[in-house]
């Protein structure tokens, strides 16, 4: 696998769609070098209800995580419900048959995340959303990784304050020190722990993430050979 692709659940449905009809545009054209991702999509406004709600009535750290994370399957399900050409898969074997049989899988996250419960990576908090999740699962796939979000990338602070300033590209210790931006506060953590990197990108504009996959920078990265020159914004996470 060399990408996994998360779509922010901000996106769905209409925008997370088109970008899957990018993904498989790309996925067919010359210029993907035979690129396979995996995609992975946040849990969208079923998960902020259960954020809303434990805010009114706290239920347990347990309980919001697993049903956070049950809120990302069901949006998973039914996206994979839009196209012929992708698969909803529930392990990184099926993900791995289902790129074979010419599908773009899609992962419901929750079998993988209840096998791994016992070795004290993944936290019962709200500081762990989709966004590290996926670096979770991107690193057990040694993949690499991309946010597709509904802001250009990391500012620092929440995108919609007064004042936030955006940022091309910031080390994950740097990012340590911020409060909750346009990724969870996870994300840097994880990033550190697995050195690696990720791309954080407006998914309202797919070309933008076909640019990045398509070029495939993040191996051009791992060898010093970084380009920049591109007429939009995207903030890099540099976690190595």
């Amino acid at each position: 696998m060399d990408w996994v692709v998360k779509i922010g659940g901000s996106l769905f449905p209409k925008e997370a769609i088109e970008l899957v009809n990018a993904l498989k545009r790309l996925k067919g054209s010359k210029k993907s070098n035979n690129i396979n991702f995996l995609i992975i999509i946040g849990g969208g406004e079923f998960a902020n209800l259960i954020r809303k709600y434990d805010g009114i009535t706290r239920f347990s750290n347990h309980i919001t995580h697993e049903t956070a994370i049950d809120s990302m399957d069901i949006i998973a399900k039914l996206l994979n419900d839009k196209f012929d050409f992708t698969k909803l898969v529930y392990s990184i074997e099926d993900a791995e048959n289902s790129l074979n049989d010419g599908f773009i899988p899609i992962l419901a996250c929750s079998k993988i995340l209840k096998e791994n419960e016992d070795n004290n990576e993944i936290p019962h908090s709200w500081d762990m959303t989709s966004d590290s999740i996926s670096a979770y699962i991107a690193n057990l796939l040694k993949a690499k990784l991309l946010i597709a979000t509904n802001v250009d990338g990391i500012y620092t602070q929440k995108p919609t304050k007064f004042g936030a300033k955006f940022i091309h590209d910031i080390d994950a210790k740097k990012l340590l020190t911020f409060d909750e931006t346009s990724v969870d506060l996870m994300l840097a953590e994880y990033l550190l722990k697995f050195g690696t990197n990720c791309f954080v990108v407006n998914g309202n504009f797919p070309e933008r993430v076909l640019s990045l996959i398509g070029e495939d920078i993040g191996s051009r990265i791992n060898n010093n050979d970084y380009n920049t020159d591109y007429n939009f914004k995207y903030t890099l996470i540099r976690g190595e």
